[in-house]
């Protein structure tokens, strides 16, 4: 039996644009001249008393206005269609012939991963968490979730061979600093590059 494909999510609808069922979309893709193209067919992340729950979109078009990605779709065809889908999540599945990129990961491939610390592992990934300025690997710890910035500077290295990630966190975020040292910043990790590595 062939083990189905992965799926990888590679949007989020945002909100109705306009009068004729577009949505603006969030990408969750580095490459969306490949996974938007027309005809390409999305299985959908909704509620379960969503009307879209257990059913599928196919795109018709993707157009781009000031720099923001808008969305058509098969059977969605005014506004009223269009805000029934805002919050959806997008996903597709992986064609088995594509090819890997270098330094770039599917959530799915993160997931479960051991995370280490000056070669101790402190926990594992529970998720990876997409946000407008830069991805967060949440580390599920024996105490607790941390957030950990998905940027070069602090996860220098992902070795899914191994089922490790290697993290060189700032101060402070895996445990409380004394009240003598200083604090990070509001978010928790310091100044960093906000420059996704993945």
């Amino acid at each position: 039996m062939t083990a189905p494909a992965p799926q990888l999510r590679v949007g989020r609808l945002l909100k109705a644009h306009g009068l004729k069922g577009a949505l603006k979309v969030e990408l969750y893709t580095d490459d969306p001249d490949r996974r938007f193209v027309p005809g390409a067919e999305f299985t959908l992340q909704v509620p379960t008393e969503s009307v879209w729950h257990g059913k599928t979109l196919t795109l018709t078009e993707l157009r781009w206005y000031n720099g923001q990605p808008v969305a058509f779709f098969e059977g969605v065809v005014d506004r009223t269609a269009a805000e029934s889908l805002v919050k959806a999540i997008l996903w597709i599945e992986q064609p088995t012939d594509e090819p890997d990129e270098p330094d770039a990961w599917y959530d799915y491939q993160l997931v479960g991963l051991r995370a280490l610390r000056d070669g101790v592992e402190v926990g594992t990934v529970a998720r990876v968490d997409h946000l407008p300025a830069q991805d967060l690997l949440a580390i599920r710890t024996p105490e607790r979730e941390v957030l950990v910035p998905f940027v070069s500077a602090i996860v220098p290295l992902v070795d899914i061979a191994a089922g490790t990630v290697t993290l060189t966190p700032p101060a402070g975020l895996f445990e409380d600093l004394p009240d003598d040292e200083p604090v990070p910043d509001a978010h928790g990790a310091g100044p960093v590059d906000d420059t996704p590595s993945a």
